[in-house]
This record gives structure tokens, sequence and C-alpha cells, in this order.
């Protein structure tokens, strides 16, 4: 059950700041105890309705709130934090920023040194209370706080900490991204089963049942997935037979490869030098 006495607020009300409201709500805490500022006052209206303190002032939020999410695009964050460092500098209040490619060093520059942030890196099962987020925490955190940060991305899904800050850039190529690398192996394996004569609606319940039959016995086996992966292969059965051509067309080397990619490119976007996009 969650402390409702602690006040969680929300600058930025989009899918991700809606899936963690939902994931507190369905954890019991009480709506009356979240706040969220937004400048869409059609999604504010449809929070209020529900219990949740809204407004469009970002200062009036962080004032009334223990721990803040950032859940602002990442492009928009200097001139979101920037207004806020005298609210910031007077009043105890955690900020986890939710937005990709904004480092620590920036956020401190944009708030004050001893502010105490929490860097998370959550992905879009989120929205469906199935996330993964790695998160990382300043100097300045205590424990209660990290212990905070923690509760509130666990309202979501796996929660996991890093050592250092560095790490972010392979948990975006990661479980940042993966789902999409899911999704592509998904939409293949379907393309494949209607080419071998399935229809389309088949195919499709077939192979996402399939997906998640096979992450759930991942999830819940006390073994390694490469042990799964040989206990379902037969020698001489159709499953070696597969496997065999993905070894052939270099499937592991692909997919290093593909992730290395995409942790560049996070270290791209995170350079101070470099412009967002």
């Amino acid at each position: 059950m969650s402390d409702n006495s602690l006040k969680i607020g929300f600058i930025g009300a989009g899918n991700m700041a809606g899936a963690l409201m939902d994931g507190l709500i369905s954890d019991g805490r009480d709506p009356s105890s979240l706040a969220a500022a937004d400048t869409d006052t059609a999604k504010l209206d449809a929070l209020g309705a529900r219990g949740i303190y809204t407004s469009t002032d970002n200062a009036d939020i962080v004032a009334r709130s223990s721990a803040v999410i950032l859940a602002v695009k990442p492009q928009v964050m200097m001139a979101v934090l920037t207004p806020l460092r005298e609210v910031l500098a007077t009043h105890d209040c955690l900020l986890v920023s939710i937005a990709a490619g904004i480092s620590m060093d920036s956020l401190q520059a944009w708030t004050h040194a001893q502010q105490a942030i929490v860097r998370c890196m959550p992905n879009t099962p989120a929205l469906v209370q199935a996330g993964a987020s790695a998160l990382f925490a300043n100097s300045a955190c205590t424990g209660e706080q990290k212990s905070v940060a923690e509760s509130l991305l666990g309202a979501v899904g796996t929660v996991c900490w890093l050592d250092q800050e560095a790490d972010m850039d392979a948990v975006t190529a990661l479980s940042g991204s993966g789902p999409a690398y899911f999704f592509l192996l998904m939409e293949a394996m379907q393309d494949a089963a209607i080419a071998q004569g399935l229809d389309a609606d088949t195919a499709r319940q077939l192979c996402l049942q399939t997906a998640l039959g096979a992450a759930r016995l991942a999830l819940q086996s006390d073994v390694d997935v490469a042990e799964l992966r040989r206990r379902v292969t037969s020698p001489g059965g159709t499953t070696e037979a597969a496997l065999r051509q993905f070894e052939s067309e270099d499937f592991n080397a692909m997919v290093a490869r593909a992730l290395a990619k995409a942790a560049d490119r996070s270290r791209e976007l995170a350079a101070p030098d470099k412009k967002k996009a």
C-alpha cells in the first residue's frame, strides 16, 4: 500500500506520466496525493475529474510535492527547469527525470548544486504496467529518496539501479529501444507465417501469444535463456533447423551491432555540444 502522505507531482501529463499515475493509483495511492502540471488543459481536466490536483503552474506543483517526476520532452527540459531554481532552492524536493538523453550534469546545472535528482530510463511497456526501468541517483539523494524513486517506477514494472551514469547508454540500447526490436521480430515472424499459408489473424494471434509465453517462461524459470533455448531445441528437429539458419546469417553479431548503434546514438544525443534531435 502506498504512503499517501507523500505528495507526488508530475510536470508533463503525457502518456508516460499517465501510465505512472495509473500504476500508482492501482498500487493503492489516493489520487488526491498526486498533482500534475501541463500546458494542455484538456489533459488536466481529465486528471482533475479523477481527483488529481492540477495546475498550469509548474512552480505550484513543485511547492506542494515531496517528489516531482519530470515527464517533458528533452528539448524543453532546460526551459522547464531554469524558472524553478528559486522554488527548488527553498523546497526539499526529489526530482525524477524520465527524459532520454539529458545528463545529470545538465539537470544539476539547470537547478542547483544540492538538488536531489534521479535519472530514469523507462520503456513503453510501462504503459501497461510491464515496464523495465533503470535508475541512477546523484550524490545529493538520500536513501529514503532513492526508495521513493524506486517505488514510483516500480508501480509500472521492474526497476534496477545503475552504479554509473555512463551505463544509461547501454540501458537505452537494451530496454529503452528494446521493445521495437521485439516488435520487428514479431512482424517478420508474422509475415513469414503468412507466406507459409497462415491467414493474418491466426499468424498474429499465435505470434503474440508465443512471445508472451516465452517472456513469462524466462521470467519464471530458474535457468537462463540460453538453457531454455537448448531445452526447446531437439537434435535434428525443426527448431534446430531454424536456429542454424539464424546462425548462418550471423544473428548474434547483427544484434550486437544494432545495440552498439543505439548506444552510440544515445551518447551523441546526450553530448552537451550536440544538438538534441
